[in-house]
C-alpha cells in the first residue's frame, strides 16, 4: 500500500510507490520454498530406496522419483529466471556499504555472492533447451515429443544443481529485498539509474555467453545411477 505520510502543514504529501521490483519479491519466496519443498520430498523417500552401499534397490522407482523432483525444482528456477534479475538489481541499488558489515540484512547480503552467476548459467541452459526444441522441430516432426520428454528430462537433472543453489540463495535475496524497499524510492534519479545499468550488465552478460552445441538425443537406457541428495 502506498505512503502517505501528512505534511508540516497538515496536508498528506505525495504517495510514495514502492519501487517496481518489489513486486515479484513474493514469487522469488514462493519459488524458493517450493525448491525446498521438492528437496525435501525426495530427501524422505530417498533412503527406503537405496541400500548400505548407496545403490538403489529399487532402480525404477528411484529414477522417477528423481524425475519428479527435478521436475518440480526447475519449474521455480523458471520463476527466478524471470523476476530474479530485476530484484537483484533493486537490491543491489538499495544497499549501502554498511548493510553488508552489520544490520539485519548483512548476511542475506553477502549470502547472495554468486547468485549472479547461478542466474547466468541457468539462463543459458534454458536458452540450450530451446536451441533443442527448435531442431526438433525442424528435423523430427513426426516423434518430436518421445525426444523432447527425454530432453525436458535432462534439462531439468542438470538444472537441479542451480536449483540447490537458489534454495539458500533465493529466501536471502527475498528477504534483503524486502528490509531494503522502503529505502527504495523511486523518484531518486540516481537509483533508478543504477537499477537499470544492474539489468542491462545481466543482460549482456547473459547474451554475451558464448552458445553451446545443444545435446543430441540420448540412449533410452541410460547406467544406473549412484545415489544422489
Amino acid at each position: 500500500m502506498p505512503i502517505s505520510p501528512a505534511s508540516d502543514e497538515g496536508q498528506p504529501a505525495a504517495s510514495i510507490e514502492p519501487p517496481p521490483w518489489q513486486q515479484h519479491v513474493p514469487a522469488l519466496a514462493s519459488a524458493a520454498a517450493g525448491i525446498r519443498q521438492a528437496s525435501d520430498a525426495w530427501d524422505t523417500v530417498s533412503n527406503s530406496l537405496c541400500g548400505y552401499d548407496g545403490w538403489p534397490i529399487d532402480r525404477k522407482a528411484y529414477v522417477d522419483g528423481k524425475v519428479k523432483r527435478d521436475a518440480e525444482a526447475w519449474k521455480h528456477v523458471e520463476v527466478f529466471l524471470d523476476h530474479g534479475p530485476e530484484v537483484l538489481a533493486g537490491v543491489h541499488a538499495a544497499a549501502n556499504g554498511a548493510d553488508y558489515v552489520e544490520g539485519p540484512v548483512s548476511e542475506d547480503l553477502r549470502r547472495l555472492r554468486g547468485i549472479d552467476t547461478t542466474l547466468e548459467r541457468a539462463g543459458q541452459l534454458r536458452h540450450e533447451w530451446d536451441q533443442v526444441m527448435a531442431l526438433m522441430d525442424a528435423s523430427l516432426p513426426g516423434s518430436r515429443e518421445i525426444y523432447a520428454s527425454r530432453a525436458q528430462q535432462i534439462r531439468n537433472s542438470e538444472g537441479w544443481h542451480y536449483a540447490e543453489e537458489l534454495s539458500f540463495q533465493g529466501p536471502a535475496l527475498a528477504r534483503a529485498a524486502d528490509y531494503l524497499t522502503s529505502r527504495a524510492d523511486p523518484d531518486q534519479p540516481g537509483q533508478t539509474e543504477r537499477v537499470q545499468v544492474a539489468l542491462a550488465r545481466s543482460t549482456s552478460a547473459n547474451r554475451g555467453a558464448p552458445p553451446t552445441s545443444p545435446p543430441a538425443p540420448p540412449a533410452s537406457n541410460p547406467p544406473a545411477p549412484h545415489r544422489s541428495r
